[in-house]
């Protein structure tokens, strides 16, 4: 998996409807009628799927008057596509396809490169500018480098879109980053639990020291260990998303930086690398 980095860095399936219970002998009244399904904004039809709400992650030229774009999509994950002729001068997809924009889109076909046949503009949110634009490209390598396609992933879906809002409306971007990065790992499955230590099982503390092991979790500190050390109060805040304090901010960010490099196996992140160097988280 791939894990993305940092930018200040320092720098998302409805659950089943439960069945019925079975009234007891003695009870007379009928069983409550079924509340009937509210209509689902997608729809699969074989090879189609019409509706998804999406965003442009990445796209890049194929032919000539082509392009490839890898779609996050609510309820499909992350999905490679070719849209035809989006290239065109005259192509009602041209101005569409732009990172940060919500879509509803809608594709054919069973191979892993499918064919997208619609795209429209749902609106509804704010233009991300200046540092909260590179912010947004920085989500968005994060995403391509740590989801693999065709995972549906919908709680993370909607996080990335509270995200792009909270980071248009100037919400403070490390703060923002940290609990998307954090996010982004749980809904992965690679993300420890920084509440309980892996040696002895006990609560973190939080006026101790420790290391985090990015495949298992906190453990106290040693002399000779290479990684960062964090303070338990940190872990604990981090657990809960309380970045109010700076030495946690301060903290969070090492860390998460050292867990998405891990995660990434060493591949860079090209837009905290950017971020770094402009020096605004």
């Amino acid at each position: 998996m791939s894990t993305t980095p940092d930018a200040t860095l320092d720098a998302p399936l409805a659950a089943a409807p439960q069945g019925a219970g079975v009234p007891a002998a003695s009870d007379a009244s009928p069983a409550p009628a079924k509340r009937p399904r509210a209509p689902s904004r997608e729809r699969t039809i074989g090879t189609k799927v019409a509706g998804q709400p999406a965003f442009v992650l990445h796209s890049y030229p194929y032919k000539e008057t082509s392009l490839i774009i890898d779609l996050f999509t609510r309820d499909f994950g992350r999905v490679a596509l070719i849209a035809k002729g989006a290239k065109r001068p005259h192509s009602q997809l041209r101005g569409v396809l732009q990172t940060f924009q919500p879509l509803s889109s809608s594709w054919v076909g069973k191979s892993e490169l499918r064919t997208l046949t619609d795209a429209e503009w749902v609106g509804g949110m704010l233009p991300l500018e200046k540092t909260a634009l590179l912010c947004g490209f920085y989500l968005n390598e994060l995403l391509v480098k740590l989801l693999a396609r065709d995972d549906a992933h919908p709680a993370l879906f909607d996080h990335y879109v509270s995200t792009l809002n909270q980071l248009a409306h100037n919400e403070p971007a490390p703060i923002v980053l940290r609990k998307f990065e954090r996010a982004l790992l749980k809904e992965t499955g690679v993300a420890a639990d920084l509440t309980r230590c892996i040696e002895t099982r006990s609560a973190v503390r939080s006026e101790l020291v420790y290391v985090v092991d990015p495949e298992r979790g906190p453990r106290p500190e040693r002399a000779a260990d290479p990684w960062p050390r964090v303070a338990g109060k940190t872990l604990l805040d981090m657990e809960c998303e309380n970045y109010e304090d700076a030495a946690t901010q301060a903290q969070s960010k090492q860390l998460m930086r050292f867990l998405v490099a891990h995660h990434l196996n060493g591949a860079p992140l090209n837009t905290r690398q950017i971020l770094i160097d402009l020096s605004q988280l």
